[in-house]
Protein backbone atom coordinates (compact mmCIF):
# COMPACT_ATOMS: atom_id res chain seq x y z
CA UNK A 1 0.00 0.00 0.00
CA UNK A 2 1.42 3.44 -1.10
CA UNK A 3 0.11 6.98 -0.09
CA UNK A 4 2.29 10.22 -1.27
CA UNK A 5 0.81 12.14 1.64
CA UNK A 6 -0.47 11.58 4.83
CA UNK A 7 -4.25 10.54 5.96
CA UNK A 8 -5.65 14.03 6.84
CA UNK A 9 -8.66 13.53 9.53
CA UNK A 10 -12.07 15.25 9.33
CA UNK A 11 -11.76 17.54 12.20
CA UNK A 12 -15.32 19.06 11.87
CA UNK A 13 -17.94 16.66 11.21
CA UNK A 14 -20.65 19.20 11.16
CA UNK A 15 -19.36 20.81 8.31
CA UNK A 16 -20.00 20.99 4.70
CA UNK A 17 -17.40 18.38 3.53
CA UNK A 18 -16.88 18.08 -0.19
CA UNK A 19 -14.88 15.30 -1.55
CA UNK A 20 -13.14 15.21 -5.01
CA UNK A 21 -12.01 12.09 -6.52
CA UNK A 22 -10.28 12.50 -9.52
CA UNK A 23 -6.67 10.69 -11.10
CA UNK A 24 -5.87 8.01 -13.32
CA UNK A 25 -8.57 6.00 -15.35
CA UNK A 26 -8.22 2.81 -13.48
CA UNK A 27 -7.08 4.17 -10.67
CA UNK A 28 -10.10 3.24 -8.49
CA UNK A 29 -12.02 6.13 -8.57
CA UNK A 30 -15.43 4.03 -8.76
CA UNK A 31 -14.01 1.85 -6.00
CA UNK A 32 -13.61 4.82 -3.76
CA UNK A 33 -16.27 6.73 -5.36
CA UNK A 34 -19.03 3.63 -3.94
CA UNK A 35 -16.88 3.93 -0.69
CA UNK A 36 -17.95 7.31 0.27
CA UNK A 37 -21.72 6.42 -1.36
CA UNK A 38 -22.06 3.53 1.17
CA UNK A 39 -20.83 5.81 4.22
CA UNK A 40 -23.97 8.08 2.98
CA UNK A 41 -22.67 10.78 1.08
CA UNK A 42 -24.36 12.23 -1.99
CA UNK A 43 -22.36 11.32 -4.67
CA UNK A 44 -22.24 12.27 -8.53
CA UNK A 45 -19.92 10.99 -10.78
CA UNK A 46 -18.29 13.05 -13.93
CA UNK A 47 -19.71 16.45 -12.41
CA UNK A 48 -18.71 19.61 -14.62
CA UNK A 49 -16.78 21.88 -12.77
CA UNK A 50 -19.19 25.22 -13.10
CA UNK A 51 -22.00 22.99 -11.43
CA UNK A 52 -19.96 22.09 -8.16
CA UNK A 53 -21.41 25.44 -6.49
CA UNK A 54 -24.70 24.51 -7.34
CA UNK A 55 -24.52 20.86 -6.58
CA UNK A 56 -23.15 22.11 -2.68
CA UNK A 57 -26.28 24.38 -2.36
CA UNK A 58 -28.92 22.52 -3.59
CA UNK A 59 -27.43 19.25 -1.56
CA UNK A 60 -26.65 21.04 1.59
CA UNK A 61 -29.31 23.70 1.84
CA UNK A 62 -31.97 21.21 1.21
CA UNK A 63 -35.65 20.64 3.33
CA UNK A 64 -35.21 18.58 6.27
CA UNK A 65 -35.62 15.22 4.75
CA UNK A 66 -32.91 15.91 1.65
CA UNK A 67 -30.22 18.06 3.43
CA UNK A 68 -27.39 16.83 3.25
CA UNK A 69 -23.70 17.27 4.35
CA UNK A 70 -21.42 14.72 2.97
CA UNK A 71 -21.15 15.20 -0.84
CA UNK A 72 -18.22 13.36 -2.96
CA UNK A 73 -17.77 14.17 -6.84
CA UNK A 74 -16.25 11.98 -9.26
CA UNK A 75 -13.91 14.09 -12.01
CA UNK A 76 -11.66 12.28 -14.38
CA UNK A 77 -10.70 12.95 -18.08
CA UNK A 78 -13.52 12.83 -19.43
CA UNK A 79 -14.82 16.28 -17.85
CA UNK A 80 -13.64 18.77 -20.44
CA UNK A 81 -10.71 19.98 -20.70
CA UNK A 82 -11.02 23.38 -19.09
CA UNK A 83 -12.51 21.99 -15.88
CA UNK A 84 -8.56 20.85 -15.20
CA UNK A 85 -7.95 24.69 -15.05
CA UNK A 86 -10.92 25.56 -13.73
CA UNK A 87 -10.84 23.10 -10.80
CA UNK A 88 -8.19 24.41 -8.59
CA UNK A 89 -9.79 28.34 -8.01
CA UNK A 90 -13.35 26.81 -8.01
CA UNK A 91 -12.40 24.62 -5.28
CA UNK A 92 -10.53 27.34 -3.52
CA UNK A 93 -13.82 29.38 -3.67
CA UNK A 94 -15.83 26.99 -1.96
CA UNK A 95 -12.97 26.48 1.12
CA UNK A 96 -13.60 30.49 1.23
CA UNK A 97 -17.20 30.03 2.00
CA UNK A 98 -16.41 27.62 4.41
CA UNK A 99 -16.92 23.99 2.61
CA UNK A 100 -14.59 21.60 3.80
CA UNK A 101 -12.99 20.66 0.41
CA UNK A 102 -11.43 17.29 0.35
CA UNK A 103 -9.35 16.30 -2.88
CA UNK A 104 -8.39 12.76 -3.59
CA UNK A 105 -6.27 11.51 -6.78
CA UNK A 106 -5.90 8.14 -7.20
CA UNK A 107 -2.97 6.94 -9.12
CA UNK A 108 -1.25 3.60 -10.10
CA UNK A 109 1.80 2.70 -12.05
CA UNK A 110 1.78 2.42 -15.47
CA UNK A 111 2.36 -1.31 -15.97
CA UNK A 112 -0.80 -1.85 -13.82
CA UNK A 113 -3.19 0.27 -15.61
CA UNK A 114 -2.42 -1.57 -18.61
CA UNK A 115 -2.81 -4.96 -16.77
CA UNK A 116 -5.59 -3.60 -15.67
CA UNK A 117 -7.28 -2.32 -19.06
CA UNK A 118 -6.25 -5.52 -20.58
CA UNK A 119 -8.00 -7.91 -18.18
CA UNK A 120 -11.09 -5.97 -18.22
CA UNK A 121 -11.45 -5.35 -22.22
CA UNK A 122 -12.16 -1.55 -21.00
CA UNK A 123 -11.33 1.18 -23.72
CA UNK A 124 -9.67 4.04 -22.57
CA UNK A 125 -11.25 7.35 -22.50
CA UNK A 126 -8.89 8.98 -24.69
CA UNK A 127 -8.68 5.96 -26.86
CA UNK A 128 -11.21 7.59 -29.53
CA UNK A 129 -8.03 10.50 -30.05
CA UNK A 130 -6.23 6.81 -32.05
CA UNK A 131 -3.88 6.71 -29.32
CA UNK A 132 -1.86 3.66 -28.40
CA UNK A 133 -3.01 2.77 -24.45
CA UNK A 134 0.61 3.25 -23.34
CA UNK A 135 -0.05 7.07 -24.89
CA UNK A 136 -3.54 7.64 -23.84
CA UNK A 137 -2.13 6.95 -20.32
CA UNK A 138 0.92 9.35 -20.75
CA UNK A 139 -1.29 12.29 -21.61
CA UNK A 140 -4.17 11.47 -19.09
CA UNK A 141 -1.18 12.41 -16.22
CA UNK A 142 -0.29 15.58 -18.54
CA UNK A 143 -3.81 16.94 -17.63
CA UNK A 144 -4.45 15.85 -14.38
CA UNK A 145 -1.39 17.15 -13.21
CA UNK A 146 -2.77 20.14 -11.85
CA UNK A 147 -5.00 18.42 -9.76
CA UNK A 148 -2.85 16.00 -8.33
CA UNK A 149 -0.11 19.03 -7.63
CA UNK A 150 -3.14 20.25 -5.09
CA UNK A 151 -4.48 16.82 -4.11
CA UNK A 152 -5.01 16.60 -0.19
CA UNK A 153 -4.08 13.18 -0.81
CA UNK A 154 -2.46 10.25 -3.25
CA UNK A 155 -3.47 7.12 -3.22
CA UNK A 156 -1.20 4.71 -4.96
CA UNK A 157 -3.50 1.91 -5.70
CA UNK A 158 -0.77 -0.47 -7.48
CA UNK A 159 -1.10 -3.00 -4.70
CA UNK A 160 -4.19 -2.69 -3.19
CA UNK A 161 -7.19 -4.73 -3.94
CA UNK A 162 -10.97 -3.81 -3.81
CA UNK A 163 -11.35 -4.58 -0.15
CA UNK A 164 -7.92 -2.56 0.84
CA UNK A 165 -8.91 0.43 -1.30
CA UNK A 166 -12.70 0.92 0.39
CA UNK A 167 -11.07 0.42 3.62
CA UNK A 168 -8.22 3.05 3.31
CA UNK A 169 -11.26 5.67 1.93
CA UNK A 170 -13.38 4.46 4.56
CA UNK A 171 -11.25 4.81 7.35
CA UNK A 172 -10.35 8.56 6.02
CA UNK A 173 -13.45 9.90 5.51
CA UNK A 174 -15.76 8.13 8.40
CA UNK A 175 -15.19 10.93 11.00
CA UNK A 176 -17.62 12.58 8.47
CA UNK A 177 -20.42 10.10 9.94
CA UNK A 178 -22.28 10.18 12.78
CA UNK A 179 -21.09 6.73 14.60
CA UNK A 180 -19.17 3.85 14.40
CA UNK A 181 -18.17 3.40 10.23
CA UNK A 182 -18.61 -1.12 9.86
CA UNK A 183 -17.18 -3.12 7.61
CA UNK A 184 -19.42 -6.35 6.75
CA UNK A 185 -17.37 -9.28 5.10
CA UNK A 186 -17.98 -12.95 4.01
CA UNK A 187 -15.72 -14.91 3.55
CA UNK A 188 -15.28 -18.90 3.28
CA UNK A 189 -13.67 -20.29 6.14
CA UNK A 190 -11.77 -23.09 3.79
CA UNK A 191 -10.37 -20.10 2.18
CA UNK A 192 -9.21 -19.19 5.30
CA UNK A 193 -10.13 -16.12 8.10
CA UNK A 194 -9.91 -12.48 6.58
CA UNK A 195 -6.46 -10.87 8.77
CA UNK A 196 -8.40 -7.53 9.01
CA UNK A 197 -11.37 -8.50 10.73
CA UNK A 198 -12.29 -7.69 13.81
CA UNK A 199 -14.68 -9.80 15.21
CA UNK A 200 -15.09 -13.22 13.01
CA UNK A 201 -19.06 -15.12 13.33
CA UNK A 202 -19.13 -18.60 11.79
CA UNK A 203 -22.48 -19.11 10.08
CA UNK A 204 -21.88 -23.11 9.10
CA UNK A 205 -24.05 -24.11 11.84
CA UNK A 206 -27.03 -22.72 9.43
CA UNK A 207 -29.25 -24.78 6.60
CA UNK A 208 -27.05 -24.36 4.06
CA UNK A 209 -28.90 -23.32 0.15
CA UNK A 210 -25.98 -25.10 -1.65
CA UNK A 211 -27.86 -28.05 -0.96
CA UNK A 212 -30.63 -27.15 -3.05
CA UNK A 213 -29.96 -27.29 -6.69
CA UNK A 214 -31.79 -24.72 -7.76
CA UNK A 215 -30.05 -22.11 -5.04
CA UNK A 216 -26.35 -23.45 -5.48
CA UNK A 217 -25.93 -21.23 -8.91
CA UNK A 218 -26.92 -18.16 -6.53
CA UNK A 219 -25.83 -16.04 -3.94
CA UNK A 220 -27.04 -14.65 -0.85
CA UNK A 221 -27.52 -11.08 -2.66
CA UNK A 222 -30.04 -13.06 -4.84
CA UNK A 223 -34.04 -13.36 -3.89
CA UNK A 224 -35.00 -17.06 -3.52
CA UNK A 225 -31.55 -18.13 -1.45
CA UNK A 226 -32.89 -14.62 0.67
CA UNK A 227 -36.48 -16.06 0.93
CA UNK A 228 -35.11 -19.76 1.60
CA UNK A 229 -32.89 -18.40 4.31
CA UNK A 230 -35.62 -16.12 5.49
CA UNK A 231 -38.05 -19.20 6.39
CA UNK A 232 -35.67 -20.95 8.72
CA UNK A 233 -36.47 -20.07 11.86
CA UNK A 234 -33.07 -20.87 12.88
CA UNK A 235 -31.61 -18.03 10.56
CA UNK A 236 -33.72 -15.04 12.09
CA UNK A 237 -32.55 -16.27 15.95
CA UNK A 238 -28.58 -15.97 14.40
CA UNK A 239 -29.34 -12.65 13.21
CA UNK A 240 -31.38 -11.85 16.02
CA UNK A 241 -28.43 -13.04 18.30
CA UNK A 242 -25.83 -11.34 16.69
CA UNK A 243 -27.60 -8.26 16.88
CA UNK A 244 -28.25 -8.18 20.02
CA UNK A 245 -24.05 -8.90 20.67
CA UNK A 246 -23.20 -6.12 17.96
CA UNK A 247 -25.60 -2.95 19.66
CA UNK A 248 -24.49 -4.37 23.10
CA UNK A 249 -20.37 -3.93 22.09
CA UNK A 250 -20.24 -1.57 19.72
CA UNK A 251 -20.60 1.16 21.10
CA UNK A 252 -18.51 0.02 23.57
CA UNK A 253 -15.55 0.70 20.71
CA UNK A 254 -17.50 3.98 19.69
CA UNK A 255 -16.60 5.44 23.60
CA UNK A 256 -12.86 3.85 22.70
CA UNK A 257 -12.95 6.38 20.05
CA UNK A 258 -12.82 4.10 17.12
CA UNK A 259 -14.03 5.17 14.08
CA UNK A 260 -14.40 1.81 12.21
CA UNK A 261 -14.55 -1.76 12.85
CA UNK A 262 -14.39 -4.97 10.60
CA UNK A 263 -16.91 -7.75 10.97
CA UNK A 264 -16.50 -10.71 8.90
CA UNK A 265 -19.48 -13.41 9.10
CA UNK A 266 -17.62 -16.81 7.25
CA UNK A 267 -19.45 -20.13 6.13
CA UNK A 268 -18.27 -23.28 4.02
CA UNK A 269 -18.40 -21.58 0.33
CA UNK A 270 -19.17 -17.60 1.48
CA UNK A 271 -21.58 -17.78 -1.35
CA UNK A 272 -24.64 -17.98 0.50
CA UNK A 273 -25.64 -17.85 4.53
CA UNK A 274 -22.67 -15.93 5.30
CA UNK A 275 -23.09 -13.23 2.68
CA UNK A 276 -26.59 -13.08 3.23
CA UNK A 277 -26.20 -12.32 6.75
CA UNK A 278 -23.52 -9.57 5.61
CA UNK A 279 -26.25 -7.80 3.74
CA UNK A 280 -28.70 -8.00 6.26
CA UNK A 281 -26.80 -6.63 8.99
CA UNK A 282 -25.86 -3.65 6.82
CA UNK A 283 -29.10 -3.04 6.12
CA UNK A 284 -30.15 -3.12 9.80
CA UNK A 285 -27.32 -0.74 10.44
CA UNK A 286 -27.74 1.93 7.77
CA UNK A 287 -31.44 2.17 8.97
CA UNK A 288 -29.69 3.30 11.84
CA UNK A 289 -28.34 6.08 10.56
CA UNK A 290 -24.78 4.39 10.56
CA UNK A 291 -22.49 4.41 7.88
CA UNK A 292 -22.05 0.43 6.63
CA UNK A 293 -19.73 -0.86 4.06
CA UNK A 294 -19.89 -4.50 2.74
CA UNK A 295 -17.68 -6.74 0.72
CA UNK A 296 -17.87 -10.24 -0.14
CA UNK A 297 -14.58 -12.33 -0.38
CA UNK A 298 -15.96 -15.04 -2.60
CA UNK A 299 -17.84 -13.39 -5.00
CA UNK A 300 -15.52 -10.37 -5.63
Amino acid sequence: MSQNASTTDIQNPDAIHLVVLTGMSGGGKTVALRALEDLEFYCVDNLPTALLPELVAAVSHGGAEGKRRNIAVGVDVRNRGEDFVKMPLMLSELAAAGVQVHLIFLDSRDDVLIKRYSETRRRHPLSPMGLSLADAIAEERRLLRPLMAIAEKVIDSSELNVHQLRRLVATGYAQATEGLTLMFQSFAFRRGLPLDADFVFDARCLPNPHWEPRLRPLSGKDAPVREYLEAQALVGEYFDDTVRWLDNWLPRFAADDRSYVTIAVGCTGGRHRSVYLVERLAAYYRARHEGALTFHRELE
